[in-house]
Protein backbone atom coordinates (compact mmCIF):
# COMPACT_ATOMS: atom_id res chain seq x y z
CA UNK A 1 0.00 0.00 0.00
CA UNK A 2 1.14 3.21 -1.26
CA UNK A 3 0.94 6.23 1.18
CA UNK A 4 1.03 10.33 0.65
CA UNK A 5 1.84 12.63 3.36
CA UNK A 6 4.59 15.48 3.57
CA UNK A 7 5.51 17.36 6.79
CA UNK A 8 3.67 20.40 5.06
CA UNK A 9 0.24 18.57 5.55
CA UNK A 10 0.33 19.98 9.53
CA UNK A 11 0.20 23.56 8.45
CA UNK A 12 -0.23 25.39 11.69
CA UNK A 13 -3.19 27.44 10.93
CA UNK A 14 -3.86 30.45 13.86
CA UNK A 15 -6.73 30.33 16.35
CA UNK A 16 -10.06 30.78 15.70
CA UNK A 17 -9.69 28.46 12.47
CA UNK A 18 -11.77 24.91 12.73
CA UNK A 19 -10.08 22.98 10.47
CA UNK A 20 -8.37 19.79 12.41
CA UNK A 21 -5.01 20.18 10.90
CA UNK A 22 -3.48 17.85 13.39
CA UNK A 23 -5.02 14.78 12.68
CA UNK A 24 -2.54 14.30 9.69
CA UNK A 25 0.20 13.66 11.96
CA UNK A 26 -1.89 11.75 14.18
CA UNK A 27 -2.99 9.35 11.78
CA UNK A 28 0.26 8.78 10.49
CA UNK A 29 1.65 7.79 14.03
CA UNK A 30 -1.05 5.87 14.81
CA UNK A 31 -1.09 3.63 11.78
CA UNK A 32 2.69 3.04 12.45
CA UNK A 33 2.10 2.54 15.99
CA UNK A 34 -0.76 0.07 14.77
CA UNK A 35 1.72 -2.08 12.21
CA UNK A 36 -0.78 -1.84 9.92
CA UNK A 37 2.16 -0.20 7.31
CA UNK A 38 5.67 0.78 7.73
CA UNK A 39 7.92 3.72 7.31
CA UNK A 40 8.26 2.05 3.72
CA UNK A 41 5.01 2.36 2.51
CA UNK A 42 5.17 6.49 2.70
CA UNK A 43 6.12 9.10 0.20
CA UNK A 44 6.36 12.41 -0.36
CA UNK A 45 5.21 13.97 -3.18
CA UNK A 46 6.34 17.10 -4.89
CA UNK A 47 4.52 20.21 -5.58
CA UNK A 48 2.14 20.11 -8.59
CA UNK A 49 3.31 21.95 -11.47
CA UNK A 50 1.36 24.83 -12.86
CA UNK A 51 0.69 22.82 -16.05
CA UNK A 52 -1.48 20.78 -14.33
CA UNK A 53 -3.17 22.59 -12.22
CA UNK A 54 -4.24 24.95 -15.28
CA UNK A 55 -6.33 21.31 -16.58
CA UNK A 56 -9.02 22.17 -14.27
CA UNK A 57 -8.43 25.84 -12.62
CA UNK A 58 -8.32 29.24 -14.19
CA UNK A 59 -5.88 30.92 -15.09
CA UNK A 60 -6.64 33.89 -13.30
CA UNK A 61 -7.51 32.41 -10.08
CA UNK A 62 -4.69 30.13 -10.48
CA UNK A 63 -2.30 33.58 -10.55
CA UNK A 64 -4.28 35.05 -8.00
CA UNK A 65 -4.09 32.32 -5.22
CA UNK A 66 -0.55 32.11 -5.87
CA UNK A 67 0.47 35.52 -5.30
CA UNK A 68 -1.67 36.10 -2.21
CA UNK A 69 -3.86 38.66 -4.10
CA UNK A 70 -7.80 37.04 -2.34
CA UNK A 71 -10.10 39.20 -1.18
CA UNK A 72 -11.38 39.07 2.04
CA UNK A 73 -13.78 37.57 0.64
CA UNK A 74 -11.93 34.99 -0.91
CA UNK A 75 -10.24 34.30 2.91
CA UNK A 76 -13.65 33.41 4.33
CA UNK A 77 -14.86 31.27 1.56
CA UNK A 78 -11.81 29.37 1.76
CA UNK A 79 -11.47 28.96 5.57
CA UNK A 80 -7.87 29.61 5.02
CA UNK A 81 -5.92 32.83 5.76
CA UNK A 82 -3.78 32.96 2.38
CA UNK A 83 -0.20 32.50 3.23
CA UNK A 84 2.51 30.78 0.90
CA UNK A 85 2.94 27.91 3.01
CA UNK A 86 -0.71 27.42 2.75
CA UNK A 87 -0.63 27.32 -1.37
CA UNK A 88 2.37 24.88 -0.82
CA UNK A 89 0.64 22.51 0.87
CA UNK A 90 -2.20 22.39 -1.34
CA UNK A 91 -0.30 22.07 -4.07
CA UNK A 92 1.67 18.94 -2.78
CA UNK A 93 -1.52 17.47 -1.93
CA UNK A 94 -2.80 17.94 -5.48
CA UNK A 95 0.59 15.66 -6.21
CA UNK A 96 -0.03 13.16 -3.83
CA UNK A 97 -3.82 12.48 -4.88
CA UNK A 98 -2.58 12.37 -8.93
CA UNK A 99 0.84 9.84 -7.65
CA UNK A 100 -1.42 7.68 -5.64
CA UNK A 101 -3.69 7.28 -8.34
CA UNK A 102 -0.94 6.23 -10.66
CA UNK A 103 0.46 3.85 -8.28
CA UNK A 104 -2.95 2.42 -7.73
CA UNK A 105 -2.81 1.84 -11.56
CA UNK A 106 0.26 0.72 -11.84
CA UNK A 107 0.20 -2.45 -8.53
CA UNK A 108 -3.76 -2.96 -9.61
CA UNK A 109 -4.78 -2.31 -6.34
CA UNK A 110 -4.97 0.97 -3.62
CA UNK A 111 -2.65 4.19 -2.85
CA UNK A 112 -4.09 5.90 -0.11
CA UNK A 113 -3.42 10.06 -0.03
CA UNK A 114 -3.67 10.90 4.14
CA UNK A 115 -4.81 14.23 2.90
CA UNK A 116 -6.97 15.47 0.06
CA UNK A 117 -9.82 14.98 -1.51
CA UNK A 118 -10.83 18.99 -1.63
CA UNK A 119 -14.20 18.24 -3.76
CA UNK A 120 -15.47 21.76 -3.04
CA UNK A 121 -12.72 23.67 -5.13
CA UNK A 122 -14.51 24.99 -8.20
CA UNK A 123 -12.21 26.44 -11.45
CA UNK A 124 -12.39 30.12 -9.99
CA UNK A 125 -12.59 30.19 -6.05
CA UNK A 126 -11.88 28.33 -2.96
CA UNK A 127 -15.04 26.94 -0.45
CA UNK A 128 -14.86 25.06 2.48
CA UNK A 129 -10.99 24.10 3.24
CA UNK A 130 -10.80 23.57 -0.54
CA UNK A 131 -8.32 25.88 -2.45
CA UNK A 132 -7.53 23.46 -5.46
CA UNK A 133 -9.84 20.10 -6.73
CA UNK A 134 -7.43 16.76 -6.24
CA UNK A 135 -9.84 14.23 -7.91
CA UNK A 136 -10.76 16.59 -10.51
CA UNK A 137 -7.35 17.35 -11.40
CA UNK A 138 -5.90 13.57 -11.32
CA UNK A 139 -8.78 12.97 -13.66
CA UNK A 140 -8.36 15.54 -16.25
CA UNK A 141 -4.58 14.68 -16.03
CA UNK A 142 -4.76 11.04 -16.80
CA UNK A 143 -7.54 11.24 -19.03
CA UNK A 144 -5.53 13.82 -20.60
CA UNK A 145 -2.39 11.72 -20.80
CA UNK A 146 -4.27 8.93 -21.67
CA UNK A 147 -3.49 6.37 -19.42
CA UNK A 148 -6.57 5.18 -18.89
CA UNK A 149 -10.62 6.07 -20.42
CA UNK A 150 -12.65 6.11 -17.18
CA UNK A 151 -13.06 7.36 -13.95
CA UNK A 152 -15.68 6.47 -11.21
CA UNK A 153 -15.42 9.50 -8.35
CA UNK A 154 -17.15 7.40 -5.04
CA UNK A 155 -17.55 10.95 -2.41
CA UNK A 156 -19.05 9.70 0.98
CA UNK A 157 -18.05 13.02 2.47
CA UNK A 158 -20.82 14.15 4.41
CA UNK A 159 -20.92 16.82 2.18
CA UNK A 160 -21.88 16.88 -1.66
CA UNK A 161 -18.64 17.57 -3.60
CA UNK A 162 -19.70 20.08 -5.34
CA UNK A 163 -16.83 21.16 -7.09
CA UNK A 164 -16.02 18.06 -8.24
CA UNK A 165 -19.71 17.79 -9.57
CA UNK A 166 -18.76 21.21 -12.12
CA UNK A 167 -15.44 20.83 -12.92
CA UNK A 168 -16.30 17.48 -14.19
CA UNK A 169 -19.78 18.19 -15.63
CA UNK A 170 -18.79 18.43 -19.03
CA UNK A 171 -16.55 15.26 -19.11
CA UNK A 172 -18.48 11.72 -20.17
CA UNK A 173 -15.41 9.88 -19.41
CA UNK A 174 -15.72 10.56 -15.61
CA UNK A 175 -18.97 9.83 -13.39
CA UNK A 176 -19.24 11.57 -10.02
CA UNK A 177 -21.42 9.88 -7.45
CA UNK A 178 -21.94 11.81 -4.08
CA UNK A 179 -23.35 10.55 -1.11
CA UNK A 180 -24.41 13.43 1.51
CA UNK A 181 -25.92 15.35 3.76
CA UNK A 182 -29.67 16.46 2.78
CA UNK A 183 -29.63 19.53 4.72
CA UNK A 184 -25.80 20.23 5.07
CA UNK A 185 -23.21 22.05 3.92
CA UNK A 186 -23.14 23.72 0.75
CA UNK A 187 -26.68 24.98 0.75
CA UNK A 188 -26.57 25.10 -2.74
CA UNK A 189 -26.03 21.22 -4.14
CA UNK A 190 -24.99 21.14 -7.55
CA UNK A 191 -25.63 18.05 -10.00
CA UNK A 192 -23.42 15.28 -9.93
CA UNK A 193 -24.20 12.31 -12.43
CA UNK A 194 -25.37 10.80 -9.59
CA UNK A 195 -26.46 12.25 -6.30
CA UNK A 196 -27.98 10.38 -3.18
CA UNK A 197 -28.78 12.95 -0.33
CA UNK A 198 -29.72 11.58 3.22
CA UNK A 199 -32.09 12.67 5.67
CA UNK A 200 -30.86 14.03 9.55
CA UNK A 201 -29.81 11.24 11.76
CA UNK A 202 -29.62 8.43 9.21
CA UNK A 203 -28.48 5.32 10.63
CA UNK A 204 -25.87 2.97 9.76
CA UNK A 205 -28.08 0.14 8.61
CA UNK A 206 -30.61 2.84 6.25
CA UNK A 207 -26.79 4.49 4.78
CA UNK A 208 -25.32 0.92 3.82
CA UNK A 209 -28.38 -0.50 1.97
CA UNK A 210 -27.96 2.68 0.46
CA UNK A 211 -24.89 2.77 -0.64
CA UNK A 212 -24.61 -1.24 -1.63
CA UNK A 213 -27.75 -0.50 -3.84
CA UNK A 214 -26.30 2.34 -5.66
CA UNK A 215 -22.91 0.78 -5.82
CA UNK A 216 -24.73 -2.18 -7.71
CA UNK A 217 -25.96 0.04 -10.40
CA UNK A 218 -22.33 1.43 -11.23
CA UNK A 219 -19.29 -0.98 -10.33
CA UNK A 220 -20.34 -3.92 -11.99
CA UNK A 221 -22.14 -2.07 -15.41
CA UNK A 222 -19.11 -3.75 -17.78
CA UNK A 223 -20.51 -0.75 -20.36
CA UNK A 224 -18.97 1.63 -18.13
CA UNK A 225 -16.74 0.18 -16.21
CA UNK A 226 -14.08 2.47 -14.56
CA UNK A 227 -10.73 2.10 -15.06
CA UNK A 228 -10.06 3.81 -11.61
CA UNK A 229 -11.77 4.26 -8.33
CA UNK A 230 -11.14 7.67 -6.67
CA UNK A 231 -12.88 7.58 -3.34
CA UNK A 232 -13.50 10.14 -0.66
CA UNK A 233 -14.15 8.64 2.34
CA UNK A 234 -15.03 11.53 4.57
CA UNK A 235 -15.78 10.31 8.36
CA UNK A 236 -17.55 13.22 8.87
CA UNK A 237 -20.70 11.06 8.45
CA UNK A 238 -20.23 10.08 11.75
CA UNK A 239 -23.21 10.60 14.32
CA UNK A 240 -20.20 12.77 17.30
CA UNK A 241 -19.30 15.16 13.87
CA UNK A 242 -19.78 19.16 14.67
CA UNK A 243 -21.02 19.35 11.28
CA UNK A 244 -22.09 16.03 10.01
CA UNK A 245 -25.56 15.85 11.38
CA UNK A 246 -25.74 11.58 9.84
CA UNK A 247 -25.99 9.02 12.80
CA UNK A 248 -23.45 6.40 11.90
CA UNK A 249 -21.09 4.66 14.35
CA UNK A 250 -17.69 4.03 13.54
CA UNK A 251 -18.49 0.26 12.82
CA UNK A 252 -21.04 1.65 10.19
CA UNK A 253 -18.19 4.10 8.26
CA UNK A 254 -15.88 0.88 8.59
CA UNK A 255 -18.17 -0.78 6.83
CA UNK A 256 -18.81 1.60 4.42
CA UNK A 257 -15.19 1.58 3.47
CA UNK A 258 -15.51 -2.27 3.27
CA UNK A 259 -18.30 -2.23 1.20
CA UNK A 260 -16.56 0.54 -1.48
CA UNK A 261 -13.11 -1.61 -1.33
CA UNK A 262 -14.40 -5.21 -1.36
CA UNK A 263 -16.79 -3.97 -4.74
CA UNK A 264 -13.77 -2.78 -6.29
CA UNK A 265 -11.16 -6.10 -5.41
CA UNK A 266 -14.13 -8.16 -6.93
CA UNK A 267 -14.18 -6.42 -10.24
CA UNK A 268 -10.39 -5.63 -10.13
CA UNK A 269 -11.12 -2.23 -10.07
CA UNK A 270 -7.96 -0.11 -8.57
CA UNK A 271 -8.48 2.82 -5.98
CA UNK A 272 -7.19 5.76 -4.77
CA UNK A 273 -8.41 7.38 -1.65
CA UNK A 274 -8.56 11.02 0.21
CA UNK A 275 -9.39 11.17 3.37
CA UNK A 276 -11.88 13.96 3.73
CA UNK A 277 -13.68 15.63 6.21
CA UNK A 278 -14.02 14.74 9.59
CA UNK A 279 -14.73 16.71 12.66
CA UNK A 280 -15.56 15.14 15.72
CA UNK A 281 -15.05 17.12 18.92
CA UNK A 282 -12.43 14.48 19.93
CA UNK A 283 -9.68 14.34 17.75
CA UNK A 284 -9.06 10.76 18.64
CA UNK A 285 -12.50 9.94 17.29
CA UNK A 286 -11.53 11.85 13.90
CA UNK A 287 -8.08 9.78 13.93
CA UNK A 288 -9.74 5.83 14.64
CA UNK A 289 -12.25 6.62 11.96
CA UNK A 290 -9.49 7.08 9.12
CA UNK A 291 -7.16 4.30 11.09
CA UNK A 292 -10.10 1.68 10.02
CA UNK A 293 -10.32 3.28 6.67
CA UNK A 294 -6.62 2.12 5.97
CA UNK A 295 -7.56 -1.35 8.00
CA UNK A 296 -10.78 -1.93 5.68
CA UNK A 297 -7.95 -1.10 3.05
CA UNK A 298 -4.98 -3.62 4.10
CA UNK A 299 -7.91 -6.44 4.23
CA UNK A 300 -9.23 -6.01 1.00
CA UNK A 301 -5.97 -6.23 -0.61
CA UNK A 302 -4.75 -9.22 1.45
Amino acid sequence: MDIAYAPCYVLEVPEGHRFPMEKYALLKDQILHEGIVSESNFFEPTTMPEETILLAHDPDYWRRTLHGEWTRQEERRSGFPWSAAMVERERVIMQGTLDCAKKALDSGTVAMNIAGGTHHAYADRAEGFCILNDFALASKWLLHSQKLERVLIVDCDVHQGNGSAVLLADEPRVTTFSMHGASNYPLHKEASDLDVALPDGTSDEDYLSLLESHLNQLIPNEDMRPDLVMYQCGVDVLASDKLGRLGMSLEGCMTRDRMVFQRCVEHDIPVVCAMGGGYSPHVNTVVQAHVNTFKAALDAWT
